[in-house]
């Protein structure tokens, strides 16, 4: 299965607490912190919805 690298690239400060709770699923607590998770469409829609905070790439 392919992973998924995702890095917060921007503060979570301002957000809605949607966001601040995806990002916390996700195991995104700090700026610039990496997460590797598998690729399934359950974490890919926890990206869409932070995905103008977020960089992600394929291992």
């Amino acid at each position: 299965m392919k992973q998924l690298n995702i890095t917060l690239k921007k503060s979570l400060n301002g957000r809605n607490q949607k966001q601040r709770n995806t990002a916390k699923a996700l195991g995104l607590t700090k700026l610039r912190k990496t997460v590797t998770k598998n690729d399934t469409p359950t974490i890919r829609g926890m990206i869409r919805r932070i995905s103008h905070l977020v960089e992600v790439s394929e291992k």
